[in-house]
């Protein structure tokens, strides 16, 4: 009788939330996005898992290891070159996800979001330490520049880095437990994952037009799965193409040597997605300051809901805030290009331009969204 009636509540509550869950039905393909890193982050789980079991996460058998997983495992560099670009995947699709919802203020829906800010610190965590286990030249000094940041905290940050180091130095115990958090944080982030589609069915989806109608409402399922397997489709075209054509095009040259503390890199740099917050890094002279800004570059997203009061639940309606918005995204763009770049002349001076650039429009942004509600409102 008991189980009878749970399998009746699962099935109610499974109808409900995804089969016959109401959705707007003007919501274009930048909402399938969503779905595509639920797909992605299943696909670095599974990876993960499988190439765990040939990983040695010893400071002298790391880098031959993955050697051993390309060379000699069955199947396996396929599987190690899916798990790499898988990584370069998911930041793309979560920063379409990001991007999306700023354009379209679905931050609004402010327990969704906020959760979402939080998967993307775990994502962005979980990535590091993954980038640290090849045991290469730019994971090791990649690891040594990154850690080191903890020591700009007042008293107590030299205590924190050799308590993260387990000793003096990045060591054994420092890769054993980098490998112990990277393989666990992604179990977490699923956890997560659920709480946020929890939180997205409870109060509904956005739409471009930014209006909460019950009105022009559909079933979720065959409407929108359908449309989720089509950027499922694109999703898995582009890391074939990636994994078949260049698996090796978004690694560094660096890291197909074994880590050495006594060879410095010329231009020590993360992976690709997190050039933009690096860039952000550098561009402040003050080690403190540089800390806080890189931190405060993800951090200021918890501001958006709180900060915009405006009634249209669109930029698309701000002529204005409509340019803004692509202006800081060709911010972003820039920020990682000159991530790249040496610590010289002119990149230095524009990485600072750019970094003004971006944290300005958190701020602007709201304030001219406001004064063109005022100008309305005036007119009527």
């Amino acid at each position: 009788m008991n189980k009878s009636f749970l399998n009746k509540s699962f099935m109610k509550y499974f109808n409900t939330s995804f089969i016959k869950l109401p959705t707007p039905i003007n919501i274009n393909l930048w909402w399938t996005f969503g779905s595509m890193l639920g797909i992605m982050l299943m696909i670095q789980i599974i990876t993960g898992l499988f190439l765990s079991m040939h990983y040695c996460p010893n400071i002298n058998l790391a880098f031959n290891s993955i050697i051993h997983i390309i060379q000699e495992t069955k199947n396996g560099n396929l599987m190690r070159f899916i798990h790499l670009n898988g990584a370069s995947m998911y930041f793309i699709c979560m920063y379409i996800h990001i991007s999306r919802n700023m354009y379209f203020q679905s931050y609004k829906l402010i327990s969704t979001w906020m959760i979402g800010i939080i998967i993307l610190f775990m994502s962005m965590a979980t990535a590091f330490l993954g980038y640290i286990l090849p045991w290469g030249q730019m994971s090791f000094w990649g690891a040594t520049v990154i850690t080191n940041l903890l020591s700009s905290i007042p008293y107590l940050g030299n205590y924190l880095v050799q308590w993260l180091w387990g000793g003096f130095s990045i060591n054994n115990a420092t890769l054993n437990r980098f490998f112990s958090f990277h393989f666990i944080l992604p179990f977490i982030i699923f956890m997560m994952m659920l709480i946020h589609l929890m939180s997205l069915h409870f109060y509904g989806s956005s739409n471009p037009l930014g209006i909460n109608s019950n009105l022009n409402k559909i079933p979720f399922h065959n409407y929108f799965t359908f449309k989720d397997l089509i950027g499922l489709m694109m999703l898995m075209i582009s890391i074939l193409m990636l994994i078949l054509i260049n698996p090796n095009l978004l690694n560094d040259p660096d890291n197909f040597s074994i880590a050495n503390p006594m060879i410095t890199p010329i231009h020590i740099q993360p992976e690709w997605y997190f050039l933009f917050a690096y860039s952000i890094l550098r561009s402040i002279p003050n080690k403190l300051g540089g800390v806080i800004s890189l931190i405060m570059s993800i951090m200021i997203l918890f501001t958006l809901p709180l900060t915009h009061k405006n009634k249209i639940n669109s930029i698309s309606f701000y002529p204005m805030n409509k340019l803004y918005y692509w202006m800081f995204i060709n911010t972003f763009i820039l920020l990682t290009w000159t991530g790249m770049k040496p610590i010289e002349y002119p990149f230095y001076l524009l990485s600072q331009m750019l970094t003004f650039n971006y944290f300005m429009y958190f701020i602007l942004n709201p304030i001219m969204m406001n004064l063109w509600d005022l100008i309305i409102n005036q007119k009527k």
